[in-house]
């Protein structure tokens, strides 16, 4: 469809406030899913980032890898194990987590962003100690709970005007190495960061009333009203650990924080810096 000149026009004008409003704040986007497995999304995201650090917001990117992580293992004869929706980490896989996460992953998003004219620096939870952790349980192995960020690092990079891509992988006090969720690293680094928004890019349109039926999307939801949204059975399955960090965020310090789909080309702008807004808000 061809845009005319005028609508280009509007479309710039009707962003102004969104553009004066996130100006200069931190906004934290977790990144995963399709639109990180898809080539043609994933080059959209990255210039969607990119224009968003141009026009002066803060952006943090904090990326997970589960699909190239399965990949890897499955390359070496090892079988990816879950529990309650978390990896199980030995140390063979913990390795592999840290190699893929890291290494190859960070490095592509980070030249990525370059080739689309924005400057970006990778960063992992072991640089400067950004995030500590001690054990989750006996039973995910070196799964992390994290109980300490270490902004000093990130604050660096994003004064130099570059964009943070953070990987999720963490510090222990005896020398240990922990894998950690992205969504909940992205939300306890989107509160200690001071951000304004928290964005979890996902494959879902956002939280469904009737989860078969795309037209009951749920656009704002209260910290307050989600234990009743439990109960009933609206928020469950791999929705409750993601609402689940959505509200930690809140309760932190974090504005909002917006669920939205990484399906969408440009949901991150449409989330941003449009009256309509994607996906689902927690406030």
């Amino acid at each position: 469809m061809k845009i005319i000149n005028e609508n280009r026009s509007q479309i710039l004008i009707e962003a102004l406030p969104y553009i004066q409003e996130y100006s200069g704040k931190i906004v934290v986007v977790k990144y995963g899913g399709n639109a990180m497995t898809n080539d043609n999304l994933k080059q959209k995201v990255m210039s969607d980032i990119v224009l968003l650090s141009t026009i002066g917001i803060k952006i943090v990117l904090v990326h997970g890898g589960g699909p190239e992580i399965n990949v890897m293992l499955e390359k070496i004869g090892k079988e990816s194990k879950f529990i309650n929706g978390l990896r199980y980490t030995d140390k063979e896989t913990m390795d592999i987590v840290q190699m893929v996460l890291c290494g190859k992953l960070n490095k592509d998003l980070v030249s990525l962003l370059q080739s689309h004219g924005g400057a970006a620096l990778g960063l992992c939870g072991l640089d400067d100690r950004l995030i500590e952790a001690k054990q989750l349980s006996e039973e995910l192995g070196l799964v992390g709970d994290i109980t300490k960020i270490n902004i000093r690092s990130v604050m660096t990079v994003l004064e130099s005007g570059c964009i943070p891509v953070i990987s999720t992988v963490a510090s222990g006090e005896n020398g240990e190495t922990f894998n950690i969720n992205a969504d909940i690293a992205a939300a306890r680094l989107a509160a200690e960061l001071g951000a304004v928004n928290l964005i979890l890019m996902t494959d879902v349109i956002g939280l469904l009333r009737d989860k078969n039926d795309e037209s009951t999307l749920i656009h704002s939801v209260h910290v307050s009203e989600v234990p009743l949204l439990k109960k009933q059975e609206i928020i469950s399955g791999g929705m409750i650990p993601k609402i689940d960090c959505c509200v930690e965020a809140v309760r932190r310090g974090v504005k909002k924080t917006n669920i939205i789909d990484g399906r969408i080309p440009h949901s991150i702008l449409i989330e941003l810096l449009t009256s309509e807004g994607a996906g689902t808000m927690i406030v």
